[in-house]
């Protein structure tokens, strides 16, 4: 058998252009590995914030900001490119904003925390946009009944992305250290090598990916741009009684996204404060969850099609809820890197899964727009998970450990939103046929 069937994508679709796509899943990823999950979030809290009690709630807003921003503004981005036919121009814009971005969190030292803070919430908002568009792509290469499978090879290609940044990222700390070097000194360089990783890799996306979409009427005519775009958004929320199936997807999103933006934006901050990891252990054990959820993204995508979106998906928030557990209770190392572990094989899957079913129930026509609706979900949980972590631990004089189990919540709401969901249902209101199993 083969792992990666022509027989997987849409006609006229080769190979070369899904590893083009993938590529980009490979190039961003760096950005979210290293900048919110592995060095600069710990070093924003202790060493630019200088470790103030307001320190973890303060990186919680910046998140919470740059999500606010994306909320409000990429479902008119997805339509507008929709309208223009547009994605693959507005994805070289996005892409060029967070290099650039990424690049002015090098100049950030002990004390700048506003220019920290901008740095990070403009890198983040150009980031989401460019996760938006690109996603946008998926329906135009896979057939529907191998959603799962194409998503888990971009999903699980763009954690090597990401062990690529961290890797190199931490060669540099572990060689700066040895030189005596402060984390002021060696932490810029890993935001320059995050930039360029990220700048170089997506040079293989611009080059290989066709953009299939036209112009549509509206765009022509006096009366398209964002105006029109917002126009569109309107007349989707008017009829979201027909996508009610989306509408619930996007609910279920919203809260088990919440708690895996926790994961993301807080794991290392949890590992340093709670558990007394040292920098580079941090760095070494995010290097291992990259590897987890790489294999399980990829291996999930084929058990995806073959069980359903809805039910696989369900598993991974059962996975979620355990890990948070297993984190709660590990007061060593070993028990930590054991759901950190699970978190990865959780992560990766879940989020391939929560894109290949916003694939499903997505009308071929406006792909940008709804799954700039679906990134409005994972941004809205972007600001309620890490906000919720950053209150209880000011609320608690700095309990990261009640902190993480709160999370937890955010995984049972998931699983209770999940079951309204009829994946037959919602395709036959995006037009695509109801087939599938759910």
């Amino acid at each position: 058998m083969s792992w990666f069937p022509q027989a997987a994508l849409n006609d006229g679709v080769q190979k070369r252009e899904v590893f083009g796509w993938a590529m980009y899943d490979f190039a961003n990823s760096g950005y979210t590995t290293v900048v919110l999950t592995a060095v600069f979030n710990a070093y924003f809290v202790g060493v630019v914030a200088q470790g103030a009690s307001w320190a973890t709630l303060a990186w919680t807003l910046c998140i919470a900001v740059s999500s606010a921003i994306t909320m409000f503004t990429v479902p008119a981005l997805g339509a507008h490119a929709d309208q223009r036919g547009a994605k693959k121009r507005l994805l070289a814009w996005t892409t060029a904003g967070c290099v650039v971005a990424t690049v002015g969190l090098a100049f950030c030292g002990r004390g700048d925390v506003a220019l920290a803070a901008v740095a990070v919430v403009v890198s983040n908002v150009f980031y989401s946009y460019g996760e938006a568009l690109n996603a946008a792509f998926l329906p135009e290469l896979s057939r529907r009944e191998a959603l799962g499978r194409v998503s888990g090879w971009g999903w699980s290609f763009g954690y090597f992305g990401g062990m690529l940044s961290l890797g190199l990222s931490l060669a540099y700390v572990l060689w700066a250290q040895a030189q005596g070097q402060q984390a002021t000194q060696f932490v810029p360089v890993t935001m320059l090598i995050t930039a360029g990783v990220y700048g170089l890799a997506s040079l293989a996306t611009f080059a290989l990916l066709k953009e299939r979409a036209r112009p549509q009427p509206a765009a022509a005519t006096a009366q398209g741009g964002f105006g029109e775009a917002l126009a569109r958004l309107a007349r989707t929320a008017r009829e979201a009684g027909q996508y009610r199936d989306f509408a619930w997807l996007m609910a279920c999103s919203t809260a088990y996204q919440a708690g895996i933006a926790v994961v993301i934006a807080l794991a290392a901050v949890y590992a340093e404060q709670a558990l007394g990891f040292q920098q580079t252990d941090t760095m070494a054990l995010v290097f291992a969850v990259n590897i987890a959820s790489a294999g399980g993204a990829f291996l999930f995508g084929y058990w995806q099609d073959r069980i359903g979106h809805r039910r696989a998906l369900g598993a991974t928030l059962v996975g979620w809820l355990v890990m948070t557990l297993l984190a709660y209770l590990a007061t060593s190392p070993a028990l930590f890197w054991v759901a950190a572990v699970l978190a990865g094989l959780c992560m990766g899957s879940s989020q391939s899964a929560g894109r290949a079913l916003a694939g499903v129930l997505a009308p071929a026509d406006r792909l940008a727009e709804f799954f700039g609706l679906w990134t409005f979900a994972t941004r809205l949980a972007a600001i309620v998970g890490p906000l919720t972590y950053g209150l209880v631990t000011w609320l608690t004089a700095g309990n990261h450990r009640l902190a993480i189990l709160s999370t937890g919540a955010f995984f049972l709401m998931g699983l209770a939103l999940l079951r309204p969901i009829d994946v037959a249902r919602g395709m036959r209101a995006a037009g695509q046929g109801g087939t599938l199993k759910s």
